[in-house]
């Protein structure tokens, strides 16, 4: 199939659409993921709540890991649509589609409309957009502004002899995008794609007349402002941010998810299957493409996948999300894989058509099944089987207290209106736990220490229990023999709901008048 015979460019919007559609479908029927979502949501909806915009806070204690544009995002879209899981995950959706969108303008341009679309289809299809595209965490909206700053430096130094100047300045502004989004790799990377490109390419002449000094200023004009405003109310801000959590999280040995050098390999067969077979049918294939492609285009392609690839291959820990960034260059390759393979294969003419379909029936179904399987694989670390009748039961001012773990989804499943009490031995977990919860709370309570009073011992539980308006929210594994004074009011799959006994006398649980989920029971 050539690329004179696909359709016009209306009809690959419409396809973006249809693709975009179905990923906020299938955000809509998903519980939310923990800890990832259901951290996220609750900070974005903390702030909306609390009216910081300042400072990001988890469970009213300040969470400094990553910068606020995610959560501003989030609160934002709330207050419009409501504090719902859906309007969470509409802020991921709207930048897997912008990427999408970004991919397909800039290949056109780039590659001509056939490949752009079969690109763009390509990306729509796959794991990345339809699961990542809908995952609320930092992820896919540094991915979507690193792989547009890419977009606009390429063709502000492909435009000729003098790069264009307002295509290189608004990709700074995508620059301070991706770093509001998730710190100094929104910058970094782009920088680092485009200069290996330059000095592979032959074009670093090009770097004389960059508007290297207007370029920066509206970078910094848009990123400095947050960062400045919240070191100056939150001093050591600079020192955790951008030393623990991005250099050292990056040099580190001790972080979470440690893999070796393969981890990536694995991640993108799955996030990009079956299209990443195509990319791999380019590798040593540079004298094939197209010639109307500027062969400067193919090489950019190769070298946003590979320096990403190395840079995030360094670090010991290694998670599935940050490889994301490389998607839009994958997609662009296996679109022209698609064209060689068809054009070098004397039935592709015949076939092509029908295996493009079947291809895209598969990848589409891998993405259907996966997103149905999450909820029954991940079932047990959930509470939005006791969340409703927690909220039902709870009177405003009410107290919750969590011992034995930290469920991430329950504040935002019922909307909390003040702090939860965490119980641990907090002196001891200070000096022993590592990459954690418990972690990133506590260092959190540095920041602010009357928030963080909420961390607490187990020393205040039995008083607890005899003051009416407290709840308990505990692993249903967890020993009832430590909770004495506490009376049992629904166990779920994962977790089990306690109430306060006032005065030592165990009332009955009052469920009539509130929703008992079939995944719960009563005790």
């Amino acid at each position: 199939m050539t690329s004179s015979s696909l359709p016009s460019s209306r009809n690959s919007w419409l396809i973006l659409a249809a693709l975009w559609a179905l990923l906020l479908i299938l955000a809509l029927v998903r519980p939310l993921a923990v800890p990832d979502e259901g951290r996220y949501a609750e900070v974005g909806r903390w702030m909306l709540q609390s009216g910081d915009w300042l400072a990001p806070r988890l469970n009213g204690i300040p969470f400094f890991h990553k910068p606020p544009l995610l959560h501003w995002l989030q609160a934002s879209s709330m207050a419009v649509l409501g504090q719902h899981v859906w309007a969470a995950r509409l802020v991921p959706a709207l930048n897997a589609g912008l990427m999408m969108a970004a991919l397909y303008v800039s290949a056109r341009q780039l590659a001509g409309e056939g490949v752009a679309r079969r690109a763009m289809i390509m990306l729509g299809t796959s794991l990345t957009f339809l699961a990542g595209g809908q995952y609320v965490n930092h992820d896919m909206l540094v991915a979507t502004w690193i792989g547009i700053a890419i977009w606009l430096f390429g063709l502000s130094f492909l435009h000729g002899e003098r790069p264009h100047a307002g295509l290189a300045r608004w990709g700074f502004v995508a620059c301070a995008l991706g770093v509001l989004s998730k710190g100094l790799i929104g910058l970094a990377l782009p920088g680092l794609v485009i200069l290996v490109w330059l000095i592979w390419s032959g074009q670093t002449k090009k770097m004389l007349t960059f508007p290297w000094f207007s370029g920066l200023l509206i970078f910094a004009g848009l990123a400095a402002p947050w960062f400045v405003l919240a070191q100056q109310k939150f001093p050591g801000l600079f020192d955790y941010l951008f030393g623990a959590q991005q250099f050292g999280r990056y040099t580190g040995k001790t972080f979470n998810n440690a893999q070796g050098w393969w981890f990536y390999g694995v991640a993108l067969l799955l996030l990009f299957f079956p299209w990443l077979f195509l990319v791999l049918a380019q590798v040593g294939r540079a004298s094939k493409v197209n010639p109307a492609v500027d062969r400067r285009v193919f090489t950019l392609a190769w070298v946003w996948v590979i320096a990403i690839l190395v840079f995030f291959s360094i670090p010991r820990s290694k998670l599935v999300g940050y490889i994301l960034p490389v998607m839009p260059a994958l997609a662009l390759l296996a679109a022209w894989g698609w064209e060689r393979v068809m054009g070098s294969w004397r039935h592709g003419p015949k076939y092509a058509p029908k295996l493009w379909v079947a291809l895209v029936g598969l990848a589409l179904s891998i993405a259907v099944v996966t997103n149905s399987l999450v909820e029954s694989v991940t079932r047990d670390r959930y509470t939005i089987d006791i969340a409703p009748t927690l909220a039902c039961m709870k009177q405003p001012g009410d107290t919750i207290y969590l011992v034995g773990g930290y469920p991430y989804d329950l504040p935002f499943l019922i909307r909390a209106d003040k702090q939860m009490r965490v119980i641990q031995d907090w002196p001891t977990l200070r000096k022993t736990t590592g990459d954690n919860w418990r972690r990133e709370l506590f260092e959190g309570a540095d920041f602010d220490s009357q928030a963080g009073a909420v961390l607490q011992s187990a020393e205040i539980l039995p008083a607890a229990s005899q003051q009416a308006g407290n709840w308990l929210v505990a692993p249903r594994q967890y020993s009832s023999s430590e909770l004495q004074g506490w009376t049992l009011v629904m166990h779920g799959v994962g977790w089990s709901l306690y109430r306060s006994t006032p005065n030592g006398v165990a009332r009955a649980p009052v469920l009539a008048l509130c929703p008992l989920p079939l995944t719960g029971s009563p005790p």
